[in-house]
């Protein structure tokens, strides 16, 4: 992340640029459906780190969920994201 106070938000920005992310100020999300399993990513700027929110059956309830319970390929795929939009991939490791 830049260290120039006019840059705040361009993490979030870069994101947004790419497939299925949103940016809402100094965050950004991804909507992730495997075969039995959905989650929301959540980018958030300001503290550098990223949540895992895993979406219950009724597509309306989700709880954060440890690094740990995510599937492998989705945790690559944020990485990568993550460093296509110039963040630290390194980050998506980073405990809250």
């Amino acid at each position: 992340m830049s260290d120039d106070a006019d840059d705040t938000g361009s993490d979030t920005t870069a994101l947004a640029e790419l497939d299925g992310w949103r940016a809402e100020g100094f965050a950004a999300r991804v909507h992730y459906r495997g075969a039995d399993d959905r989650y929301s990513i959540e980018y958030y700027e300001p503290s550098e780190c990223v949540v895992y929110w895993k979406v219950k059956g009724d597509g309306e309830t989700a709880v954060p969920v440890g690094r740990d319970t995510v599937p492998n390929p989705l945790r690559t795929r944020i990485r990568e994201d993550l460093s296509a939009a110039g963040i630290d991939p390194e980050i998506e490791s980073r405990q809250l």
